[in-house]
């Protein structure tokens, strides 16, 4: 896997998709290339996208490349521009500010005539077939389109979302919380400890977790002798990339991180920074009730569908599975078929990454023109899921996978030919990697929202 197998797979949103041009034509400067909106297609509806993100703003924008004039694409979200999860990791160290990691949909608007409504949506009524918005009015669709992203619960202990926003924050999303994480390590005196705490999976972002302790142990190195991170990993293990982190755990950041999986919260205190939890290793209790002091606590939160889903019937009645069941060729909801969820909030076998929401926005996107003009469905859907992860300030290694429908078990399974249906992995971290690993970055950005 290099690094034009990786860009190149930015294209890849399913086999059989609209035959119009991608958005987006590398260079050596990765420059991209706007091209017109078509105006005879024949396709006609309105299509509501509700969520802005890596995936709503993909198929926000493809619904009007491939579609043409004669789709109205309305796309609803609260905030005025995306602040990427992806590299907000390196906000942490300082490498990046939250504002280089700022995207706004003014391309969207002007260039592909993607309706703008600054709003959050309050409701679905699906008998009428209407979006409604908090503090008044209504729009109504043909098809509706859900990438709301998700919502973080509360660990235990804690009694409100606020915590998060003040005390303890999880930084999971980009954002303020992320710059209050960034202070409080900068605040924190040396030989002090940071307390992480990872979810059971599913979560956003697989490998994110491992990477955020790398690079906080990293910069503790550099900035804060005798420090250590501690890592209450509710996983048996580590979930992805297993060789590369135990590596960076183990080798490069020995003595100053603290690995300790099977390790479930049982209590959180905010306002004291300390952490009740039990530990559990192939069946064995190994600590109950562990009680660890912070000067830093960043403690990553279970994640669920937001509770406009529930309120609209359509999530999963597995409560251990709080996300929208969908059919991953089209991605229409399991309880309407008016309806598509796409992004975290789907449930499917695929990884909840920003790279992937490119990838499923182009899918569904591809799904609603066959569907609004009456052609036949794909049934051979591929989607490429794709990432790279820093180690250090300087080096990086990458993740990728390729995924198929597969109709025996109606999900997206992994290529047998691709690493004998298995994840390929960088062999190791290096600087190329991470000189890549920006490209990459650009690239996938660029071609959601330029």
């Amino acid at each position: 896997m290099d690094r034009r197998q990786f860009l190149g797979s930015l294209s890849l949103g399913g086999l059989g998709l609209m035959s119009l041009p991608n958005a987006w034509a590398e260079d050596s400067n990765t420059t991209p290339v706007l091209f017109p909106v078509p105006t005879d297609t024949g396709i006609g509806g309105r299509v509501v996208v509700v969520g802005g993100g890596m995936s709503g703003a993909a198929v926000a924008k493809y619904l009007r490349l491939w579609g043409g004039t004669g789709v109205n694409v309305t796309l609803v979200e609260a905030s005025p521009s995306y602040t990427s999860n992806i590299m907000s990791n390196t906000v942490l160290t300082g490498q990046r500010t939250l504002a280089s990691l700022n995207y706004t949909y003014a391309t969207l608007s002007s260039h592909y005539g993607v309706n703008r409504v600054t709003a959050k949506v309050s409701g679905i009524d699906r008998a009428q077939k209407l979006v409604t918005l908090e503090g008044g009015g209504t729009i109504g669709y043909d098809r509706l389109v859900l990438a709301p992203g998700l919502d973080f619960d509360l660990l235990p202990g804690m009694t409100s979302l606020a915590e998060y926003e003040t005390l303890v924050p999880h930084a999971w999303k980009a954002g303020p919380q992320t710059q209050l994480l960034r202070n409080q390590l900068v605040a924190m005196p040396a030989g002090q400890n940071v307390v992480l705490t990872i979810p059971k999976a599913p979560y956003r972002c697989p490998p994110g977790p491992y990477e955020r302790v790398c690079v906080i142990a990293d910069w503790l190195k550099r900035n804060k002798a005798g420090s250590r991170i501690i890592v209450l990993d509710a996983n048996a293990d580590i979930i992805v990339e297993k060789e590369n982190f135990s590596h960076a755990f183990t080798t490069l950041y020995a003595g100053v991180v603290d690995y300790r999986p099977g390790s479930t919260v049982t209590q959180v205190n905010s306002a004291q920074r300390w952490v009740t939890y039990n530990q559990v290793i192939n069946g064995n209790p190994v600590v109950t009730n562990g009680q660890i002091q912070a000067a830093v606590l960043n403690p990553i939160p279970p994640q669920r569908a937001p509770q406009l889903l529930k309120d609209a019937g359509l999530l999963s009645a597995d409560s251990s599975k709080p996300f929208a069941p969908v059919d991953v060729r089209t991605y229409q909801s399991a309880a309407d078929p008016l309806i598509h969820v796409i992004g975290d909030a789907s449930l499917t076998t695929q990884p909840k990454a920003g790279h992937i929401g490119n990838q499923q926005g182009k899918t569904c996107a591809d799904a609603v023109l066959r569907l609004l003009s009456g052609r036949p469905m794909n049934t051979q859907v591929v989607t490429n899921s794709a990432c790279y992860t820093p180690i250090t300030a300087t080096t990086a290694t990458w993740l990728s996978a390729m995924y198929q429908y597969d109709p025996a078990t109606r999900t997206m399974v992994i290529l047998p030919q691709h690493n004998n249906g298995k994840a390929i992995a960088a062999a190791e971290a290096t600087s190329d990697n991470y000189q890549d690993m920006q490209r990459w970055f650009t690239t996938l950005m660029g071609e959601t929202f330029s």
